[in-house]
């Protein structure tokens, strides 16, 4: 059974600049023509979509013993205390008060995120910050993998 699972897709306003885009590029091929218009805002559109989704689609996992952060897998051995961030933190923890030593999975549309500590003396990396919709679920999942291992 897995603790926790998220996906961070891209909110709507995205899904609108993809179709902008597409519109735009449509508009730099009219003096080619009716059909260059049409190519234009059909690929122009994809691509943009394509980016946005690939931007969009990072997933967050508590799995077989590991937090699962996009490309990262961090042992929760390895984790320490986690702190629930919201509103005027996760902006300090984002901007000022960032380590640029830390693993950052940032997405500035999400509102809250989670700072765990990271301490395994092996690794440089002072902390992880995940954005996260439901970081008190995270971190309830994170301490439940750490409290049956």
């Amino acid at each position: 059974m897995q603790p926790y699972e998220e996906r961070l897709t891209a909110p709507r306003s995205w899904w609108l600049i993809s179709v902008l885009v597409g519109v735009a590029v449509a508009l730099v091929m009219l003096p080619f023509g009716t059909l260059p218009v049409l190519g234009g805002l059909v690929g122009g559109t994809a691509v943009a979509a394509v980016v946005t989704s690939a931007y969009g689609s990072v997933r967050i996992r508590v799995v077989a013993g590991s937090l699962v952060a996009g490309e990262a897998k961090i042992p929760v051995s390895a984790l320490g205390d986690a702190e629930v961030l919201n509103g005027e933190e996760t902006r300090a923890w984002r901007t000022y008060k960032a380590d640029p030593r830390a693993f950052m999975l940032l997405r500035a549309y999400i509102p809250t995120a989670l700072r765990v500590n990271i301490t395994d003396p092996q690794d440089p990396t002072p902390y992880a910050y995940i954005s996260t919709r439901h970081p008190e679920a995270l971190a309830k999942a994170l301490e439940s993998v750490r409290n049956n291992a």
